[in-house]
């Protein structure tokens, strides 16, 4: 009963923690606030292995609906929701057709709670698993290149690697951020393997989220509610910036969206302070505005200013788009010592990109560099929540307990052996 109240005040917050930090184009409803109402899009993979039984004794397919249902209940009335499947409806073997099969199961606008849930009630595990064309669609339903500015976001809940190669879902990840940057895929892995994990990886990478991975239902929930925590952010209006050459003469950046121009094949770097328990999201998109050679890249590192790499973020190109999208995220562990400093890590922005035969190479390149500084896993409520902290509880419950009792069986064991010799 305990992990249903969890599950649910967990999941129910999805929408919260997914939309609050969402804004919609001006034709949608607004909140008390006046900012544009928040989108989401859900997209849930229905291919064939939703079957499978491993989660908790039940399938796949059962947790995912029990979560959107929780979901679904705790809508607030302000949220713009829609639902789209992917491996949903064909039955068959033919790759072309099964690679086409995606289909918005709930137009994104406001929500009727006993439609969706009907709706996702009637779902059984079918087909195929074409993440690339159900992400390029999600992007569709959600108007990215309406041009208003507004945010959007996606979740995509997945078990397995795209089976419709060659289009890469990596690349389309990245042509959707050039589309919008401030719309944001967060991945759930639901028992993955080393390649479903690579790849969902990469799609959350590309757009600044986040990828998951999930084993239990009781991970869904601490996960959900760790979205929590990183919801509501305002819309963001775009700041200019101007990079340094080195990170000690950086700028130093709070969360926000910041435009800059980088130069061909050079570097940017700037700066962030990170607290300890704190993660540091960061997402860089640069466009290539004018004719390049093929065959070139974007790299985004996180430093800490005596050099030493922490993670990085990289993308590679051949002309298909003209923006490359990537992204990073660095959690610094929480500290004991609540005096703690925080932390400063310097962000390098580089690019290879070359400029074709006679194009000029002034100004430098557009680039966009989103960062965010949210709360970090509490990881006390993580060891908790897996039942390590409840057993320190119980341990020394039935410690207590069998000295009382032990204490008690000894004054009996007296009391029967004095009444003995008595009679």
């Amino acid at each position: 009963m305990i992990r249903r109240q969890r599950l649910a005040a967990g999941v129910c917050a999805l929408l919260a923690a997914l939309t609050a930090g969402i804004a919609v184009p001006a034709p949608a409803l607004a909140d008390e606030s006046g900012q544009p109402a928040p989108k989401v899009e859900l997209v849930l993979d229905v291919s064939g292995s939703m079957r499978t039984r491993d989660i908790d004794g039940g399938s796949r397919m059962a947790a995912a609906k029990q979560a959107f249902n929780e979901v679904l209940d705790a809508t607030p009335s302000e949220v713009q929701l829609g639902i789209r499947t992917l491996g949903a409806n064909y039955r068959g073997n033919d790759r072309r057709t099964g690679c086409k099969d995606t289909a918005q199961l709930y137009p994104v606008g406001p929500l009727d709670r006993t439609d969706a849930k009907t709706a996702v009630a009637t779902l059984a595990p079918t087909g195929w698993t074409p993440i690339g064309p159900a992400l390029e669609k999600a992007a569709q339903d959600l108007d990215v290149s309406g041009g208003d500015g507004g945010t959007r976001r996606i979740v995509l809940i997945s078990d397995g690697e795209d089976t419709c190669q060659p289009l890469d879902p990596c690349e389309v990840a990245r042509e959707i951020a050039a589309k919008g940057i401030g719309l944001t895929i967060d991945t759930l892995g639901l028992v993955p393997d080393a390649k479903t994990r690579d790849q969902l990886s990469c799609i959350a990478d590309a757009t600044g989220g986040t990828y998951t991975d999930v084993r239990h239902k009781e991970e869904l929930s601490d996960r959900v509610g760790q979205l929590v925590d990183r919801a509501a952010d305002p819309v963001v209006t775009p700041v200019a910036t101007e990079g340094a050459a080195q990170c000690a003469g950086a700028p130093s950046l709070k969360s926000g969206l910041y435009t800059d121009r980088e130069e061909f094949g050079r570097q940017r770097w700037y700066k962030v302070d990170v607290n300890p328990g704190q993660e540091l999201r960061a997402s860089v998109s640069v466009a290539d505005d004018r004719a390049v050679n093929p065959n070139y890249g974007v790299l985004l590192r996180a430093v800490t200013v005596h050099g030493r790499e922490i993670v990085r973020g990289e993308a590679a190109g051949t002309g298909r788009t003209d923006v490359t999208s990537t992204g990073l995220r660095y959690p610094r562990p929480d500290s004991d010592d609540d005096s703690a400093a925080a932390e400063t890590v310097c962000l390098q922005v580089s690019n290879s990109f070359a400029p074709a035969a006679g194009v000029k190479t002034t100004p430098g390149l557009p680039l966009e560099l989103t960062v965010d500084v949210v709360d970090g896993p509490d990881k006390a409520s993580d060891v908790a929540a897996f039942g390590l902290g409840r057993g320190w509880w119980l341990l020394g419950a039935l410690v207590l307990a069998g000295f009382l009792a032990g204490l008690l069986w000894g004054w009996l064991s007296r009391w029967r052996v004095a009444v003995w010799r008595t009679n």
